[in-house]
């Protein structure tokens, strides 16, 4: 790939629409003083003190922040978050970024996923603590189940590739429920030639008749094996068994050694891009998808739409304390700078 290709893959970008289904949670950062420290009269326990707030759309969310910082024209939310604050919140930050919301699921009998992050600032540096979440504890309820199956079907004619975002690892107490991964599977055997890309956290060996992406340890733990020490050759191996059982192409993500990109017999590994200085890859798997899908819809071959995605997460990881993203100006430049490399 040259500079050239890049710059016309991301040309294309405002071109493209995406739905991204699957669970959005809010991201809420609480900046905590540790200079106004007090105790509690009631308890005598330490009584932080909030002096700031960030909030944001995490998870599936962070898939569309990163879609529309690269400047994806049209990407539509379809997730189920309830009707409270924190789904408030959620709505509004991903309005806030131009996402199409018109595809959420508002209901009063989940509550919205929140990752909560307090954040203890001392001498001007925020160190995370121990974060709090709130999440979904029983099965997501079968007519919610039918409503995402629904608007699955009603929202993908409409778009050049559907992303799945499998973030709850409860069974099926999310989003994307065993039902749910069947109608996903269902639409990509009807549509061969249709994008439909998941990353799962705890259940990607569950789908079929789409691309898959998953870490090494993701990718071992449908086998049931351990990944420490594997290796080069043994995650080939271990992708192309994955491979047989979806029936597309795979995606293996591998850190410092880029991807590992699947296809029937054939295999390319497509190299990281290499940073300087202190990273933080919260977040870099998103934006990995980001940027690949958004390069496949753009016309790009998988092994090269993986590069793209290892662009933007070499520029999103420098971001530190967030969850970054990448704009295309930011690409070109990481672009021109590393292809001569490569």
């Amino acid at each position: 790939m040259i500079y050239e290709d890049v710059e016309k893959t991301v040309s294309k970008f405002p071109e493209i629409s995406i739905l991204v289904v699957g669970d959005y949670f809010l991201d809420k950062y609480l900046i905590v003083d540790r200079a106004k420290d007090e105790p509690s009269l009631e308890t005598g326990l330490t009584a932080y003190q909030v002096v700031n707030k960030r909030l944001s759309p995490g998870a599936a969310g962070t898939v569309v922040n990163n879609l529309k910082a690269l400047g994806v024209g049209r990407v539509i939310t379809l997730g189920i978050i309830g009707e409270d604050g924190e789904g408030y919140d959620l709505e509004k930050g991903l309005k806030a970024i131009k996402a199409d919301t018109s595809g959420l699921i508002k209901t009063p009998y989940r509550v919205t996923p929140t990752y909560t992050k307090p954040m203890s600032l001392e001498n001007g540096v925020e160190t995370e603590m121990n974060r709090l979440d709130i999440k979904n504890w029983t099965p997501t309820p079968k007519e919610l189940e039918d409503q995402v199956i629904e608007r699955l079907y009603d929202l993908s004619p409409l778009v050049d590739a559907v992303i799945v975002l499998d973030q709850v690892t409860e069974k099926d107490c999310g989003v994307v429920t065993a039902r749910v991964k069947k109608a996903i599977s269902e639409l990509g055997r009807n549509k061969k030639d249709f994008i439909i890309y998941a990353d799962s956290r705890a259940y990607i060996g569950d789908f079929t008749d789409i691309m898959v992406k998953c870490n090494v340890h993701e990718l071992m733990k449908v086998f049931g094996k351990n990944a420490d020490d594997i290796s080069e050759n043994e995650v080939e191996e271990y992708a192309k068994k994955l491979g047989n059982k979806t029936g597309r192409t795979v995606f293996i993500t591998m850190g410092e050694k880029g991807q590992m990109v699947v296809s029937g017999e054939k295999t390319v590994k497509v190299p990281a891009i290499k940073v300087e200085g202190p990273i933080d890859i919260v977040g870099a798997g998103d934006s990995t998808t980001a940027g690949t899908v958004a390069a496949m819809c753009a016309g790009l071959l998988p092994q090269d739409a993986a590069l793209i995605g290892n662009i933007v997460a070499s520029i999103t990881i420098q971001q530190i304390g967030t969850t970054g993203v990448a704009t295309p100006e930011q690409v070109l430049e990481r672009a021109r700078s590393v292809l001569v490399d490569i």
